[in-house]
């Protein structure tokens, strides 16, 4: 079962994008507001060391900004 969590804030017109994109092809993933929740901002930056969104996990690989095409690839993994 594929796995894709959205890391956004409710400013972020690039994290519109990439909601509507996934949306658009019909793949489900789970949304994680960081500017309401500021424990899991801290954890994404542990992580990814990035602090801009969005981020994108898919089953474990890490996609930073809105990047249709790694995003693709990801998921045809």
């Amino acid at each position: 079962m594929m796995s894709v969590t959205v890391y956004t804030t409710t400013r972020c017109p690039y994290c519109v994008l990439l909601k509507n994109f996934l949306t658009e092809r019909e793949i489900p993933f789970k949304e994680v507001d960081v500017e309401r929740n500021p424990k899991k901002m801290e954890q994404l930056i542990r992580k990814t060391g990035q602090m801009g969104v969005p981020q994108t996990e898919i089953n474990g690989q890490w996609i930073i900004g809105f990047d249709p095409g790694s995003i693709m690839t990801a998921l045809q993994k």
